[in-house]
């Protein structure tokens, strides 16, 4: 699950979504309400990966990101793990539900274009 935190923030950080500064900004909270991996195939210390990711909207307040895990060396190989965590955006101060701001929404949807 850190690999693909890495990954979402790095594709967050690519798409120009200034992750340093935009959550606190925006008093905003998206914590993990749920997580599934499935573990395909076996990887080793020091392999070299691939992630792919593609975020989906499910409701006004959240979003699921579908996570690739491949090994890419010494050739790239069949996915090694599949992995879902859906998130759910809430106020920093009321920790109350609210809207996906439009900055991750445009995310959401460039994951998918």
């Amino acid at each position: 699950l850190s690999i693909c935190h890495e990954a979402y923030e790095e594709s967050l950080a690519a798409a120009g979504v200034p992750i340093r500064t935009f959550f606190a900004a925006n008093k905003l909270i998206v914590p993990i309400s749920k997580s599934s991996a499935e573990y395909l195939r076996p990887l080793f210390c020091g392999d070299k990966i691939g992630v792919t990711l593609k975020a989906k909207r499910l409701t006004a307040d959240t979003y699921a990101i579908d996570f690739e895990i491949t090994r890419l060396e010494p050739k790239p190989s069949k996915p090694a793990a599949n992995v879902r965590t859906c998130h759910v955006c809430i106020r920093a101060d009321t920790r109350e539900r609210t809207p996906i701001p439009p900055e991750l929404a445009a995310w959401i949807d460039s994951t998918t274009a």
